[in-house]
């Protein structure tokens, strides 16, 4: 992120003052600047593991989509390959098979056409993976229009306001319209009726969501899709749609596995998930699969020698770690589609089970319809007296992180509190947390907070 100048000193301290009875430490160390002299690496150790005693314990952050935990094999073998720059094809050719491999896997998981020629790569968390993804289909779409002597400098794309914020990210850097789709109570998710009337032959793509950050519900994708190939039939256009499936690309396949989102609709021509989530992956590795190789104009890739033989490069970024995709090719063998979906089957059946128990307290209504996702999105059904943002900070005095959050505009007059269940949740921790909840609001009916209602929209710092 990009921050201002760091300031030499904050709460008039400019130096780390280390405890232990001055065992290893005979002067303060510098907390903004690089130290004049070497340390012992064990000291180092103590010092910054100290500060991080300081955050949030994963295992009790229901926050976050994020994989915090894997098996210990995983880690052991992620540990080998850190100092592999996952880029350096021509050093290190078995990492690149292997993820080739794992494009393959995931083209297959897809419903990639067999006829086809599915191509793909893993990127650096969803976000980069979505950019490349409209990129290509806002390339394909200028030569299309150049090619039949037609204008190509006002190119538009079609996505709802329940998207990640890197949609609009894309929209911004690379200066294409957003005809966005605006919620409102009750309404989370989009369809083709709300498509329909923005499409033109300036679209490069529509967006849908599989596993919205908000609420876990998905878009109408087959009814997007369903309206895509009449006007594109009726219009003489080709507009593509981006399936978003950060959060339930891995999820569908298995637990709904005859759910239509995928490469099975025609129009569907590029897909990405994000393997930190329920790739059951640490952060942070996304994957873009595109339906057929020309969905990926040949002047967005480039071929590099630099580094010894020639390769082919489709990416915004480039140097990175090979660690994570040998993680998610670790787990693809070690769980194989059953394993996933027991995992999975299991934090979707954890959740519904979690959010009958809260809401049979009488307090809390679920958004949305039953979720297909491990996610529950929770409203206070009477906010006069507290808030959903009085119940997140409290009930982190319990080590609990759950996020509450507005919805979008039009519907950002529901707050909600959003608990991601993931593989290390267990039915165990699910009755303490809803113990602790239930604890949490007692203590607050009994002494309600003043101006409740007053308490500031924070926003939501989900991912």
């Amino acid at each position: 992120m990009l921050k201002k100048q760091v300031k030499t000193s904050d709460a008039g301290s400019s130096t780390i003052a280390p405890t232990y009875g001055c065992r290893s430490f005979c002067e303060p160390i510098p907390r903004y600047e690089i130290p004049e002299s070497p340390m012992d690496p064990r000291t180092v150790k103590q010092l910054v593991q100290d500060e991080l005693n300081l955050d949030g314990n994963p295992a009790l952050n229901l926050a976050s989509f994020v994989t915090t935990w894997m098996d210990p094999e995983a880690n052991e073998l992620m540990a080998m390959c850190v100092n592999k720059n996952f880029i350096d094809q021509d050093e290190y050719p078995q990492t690149q098979k292997i993820h080739e491999r794992v494009v393959s896997m995931l083209a297959h998981l897809l419903n990639a056409p067999e006829q086809g020629r599915a191509v793909g790569t893993v990127t650096i968390g969803s976000s980069e993976a979505i950019m490349l993804g409209l990129l290509a289909h806002k390339r394909a779409w200028q030569h299309r229009r150049k090619a039949a002597g037609k204008p190509a400098d006002r190119p538009n794309i079609i996505y709802g306001l329940d998207v990640h914020s890197c949609w609009e990210k894309f929209a911004n850097y690379f200066e294409v319209e957003a005809r966005t789709i605006e919620l409102g109570p009750g309404k989370y998710v989009i369809g083709p009726d709300d498509v329909a009337p923005l499409v033109d032959e300036n679209t490069i793509a529509v967006g849908a969501v599989v596993g919205t950050t908000y609420t876990g519900q998905m878009d109408d994708v087959a009814g997007i899709d369903a309206l895509l190939q009449k006007l594109n039939a009726e219009r003489d256009l080709s507009i593509p749609m981006h399936v978003d499936g950060a959060s339930g690309g891995f999820v569908m396949p298995f637990v709904h596995p005859d759910e239509a989102w995928d490469f099975r609709l025609p129009t569907v021509r590029s897909i990405n998930v994000s393997n930190h989530k329920y790739g059951l992956v640490y952060p942070g590795l996304g994957s873009l699969i595109f339906r057929d190789a020309s969905d990926v104009p040949e002047d967005l890739v480039y071929k590099i020698n630099y580094l010894g033989g020639e390769m082919e490069n489709y990416s915004l970024n480039f140097s990175r770690g090979s660690a994570l995709v040998m993680g998610q090719y670790y787990n693809f063998l070690r769980f194989g589609r059953e394993g996933y979906r027991q995992v999975l089957s299991n934090c979707v059946e954890t959740a519904q089970q979690l959010a009958r128990t809260i809401t049979d307290s009488g307090k809390f209504e679920v958004i949305g319809d039953s979720p297909m996702l491990p996610v529950i999105a929770l409203r206070l059904l009477d906010d006069s007296r507290y808030t959903v943002f009085h119940i997140s900070e409290a009930i982190r005095a319990k080590g609990w992180i759950v996020p509450a959050y507005t919805l979008p505009p039009k519907a950002d007059g529901t707050a909600v509190l959003r608990i991601v269940v993931k593989e290390n949740f267990s039915r165990d921790m699910a009755e303490l947390f809803a113990a602790d909840l239930q604890n949490v609001m007692q203590k607050l009916d009994a002494s309600p907070p003043s101006h409740a209602t007053d308490h500031g929209k924070e926003g939501h710092g989900i991912c």
